[in-house]
């Protein structure tokens, strides 16, 4: 079985041990004699698992009382409408670090207005705005925060406090490193970064924020309805969850977020020092202050010369290492699932190519 380095920004890489165990059980989940795929949403052994499951989320975030975990269809993008069809009454305040921002921001403008607390737009997404520069309006419902940007590879290194309620699009860092989960009234990320296949979300929301949602929505628009129905109103994405759950005991079993943490830095380290050491050869795209451990990105002298960088880059099994179609360059993205092994395989490798150029 041949298996490369798997650089993709999402869907991505998955551990392997997970893999193989989603594979082993695949025709007879738990002795039931069923497929996960098969088995009933309404079953006692589909409750079982997706009890678990966000038992062990809470394990791992620490999650306190007066939060509910829920799982959600529709990806990142439905969670930029639904935010605010719940919580967007007067004005919502955005933090606009990159693209998936900026379109959150877009989106909740159907329901209200927006504006803009901080930006580092101008300078095209480099670096995390400061505090010290916020500005936050009266009568703002909430701020809107992204915490890791994977086309432009920044990363919050800590997050900013605010006396009014925050809401957190985690989807590109979720379990990558502990958080503090009373900091935020909501978070949200989508699966298939660090967590699961695409196909659900995983939302952390406050009871206390819950109460303050618009209930004039349709039912499959108000976080309401899940928290009331167990995530399971409807049919939930039940191989997505039970993905979930194995990721979630995986990371348990190998320390926890901050082990995790601890790792997501030394490899993402191999890479900014080949970067940092190439004199001007590779050129990162975040501030230093601002980078991301989960999304490396960088350019090289021409276009040109980043398409043979990539090219070159899959004849050795380095896979998905081309920047995003909106800004070019490349980018190697070095979620919880990515190897030291395979990091030091991709370090080799460009300074081999730096050398060969």
């Amino acid at each position: 079985m041949k298996r490369v380095y798997n650089f993709n920004a999402g869907p991505s890489a998955m551990p392997l041990e997970v893999l193989q165990e989603v594979q082993r059980e695949f025709l007879d989940f738990n002795h039931t004699g069923m497929s996960i795929v098969e088995i009933s949403h309404r079953s006692a052994a589909y409750q079982e698992m997706q009890d678990d499951t966000v038992a062990t989320l809470k394990k791992l975030l620490q999650v306190p009382e007066g939060y509910h975990v829920v799982f959600i269809q529709g990806g990142g993008s439905m969670q930029f409408v639904m935010h605010a069809a719940n919580f967007l009454k007067k004005k919502g305040g955005y933090i606009n670090t990159g693209v998936w921002s900026d379109k959150a921001m877009k989106a909740a403008q159907f329901f209200g207005k927006t504006y803009e607390i901080a930006s580092s737009k101008e300078d095209h997404f480099t670096y995390i705005p400061s505090q010290k520069n916020f500005v936050v309006q009266p009568d703002t419902d909430y701020v809107y925060m992204t915490s890791n940007n994977t086309i432009h590879g920044t990363e919050w290194q800590t997050f900013p406090t605010f006396d009014i309620p925050v809401i957190c699009d985690m989807s590109s860092d979720f379990l990558s490193r502990p958080v503090d989960v009373q900091q935020f009234d909501l978070i949200y990320a989508g699966a298939q970064k660090n967590v699961g296949p695409a196909g659900v979300v995983v939302a952390i929301i406050k009871d206390e924020f819950l109460q303050k949602a618009n209930d004039k929505l349709p039912l499959m628009l108000q976080y309401k309805t899940f928290v009331d129905h167990d995530s399971t109103y409807n049919t939930p994405p039940v191989f997505d969850i039970y993905f979930v759950n194995k990721v979630a005991h995986w990371l348990d079993d190998h320390g926890g977020l901050a082990a995790m943490h601890r790792r997501n830095q030394v490899k993402a380290d191999m890479i900014y020092r080949v970067i940092d050491e190439s004199q001007g050869f590779y050129k990162g795209h975040a501030r230093k202050d601002s980078r991301s451990l989960m999304n490396v990105t960088f350019n090289l002298a021409t276009p040109e010369l980043e398409k043979e960088f990539v090219t070159q880059a899959a004849a050795q099994d380095l896979i998905g290492v081309k920047g995003h179609r909106s800004v070019g360059g490349c980018r190697a993205s070095l979620y919880n699932a990515v190897t030291e092994e395979g990091c030091a395989a991709l370090a080799a490798f460009m300074k081999a190519f730096q050398k060969q150029h």
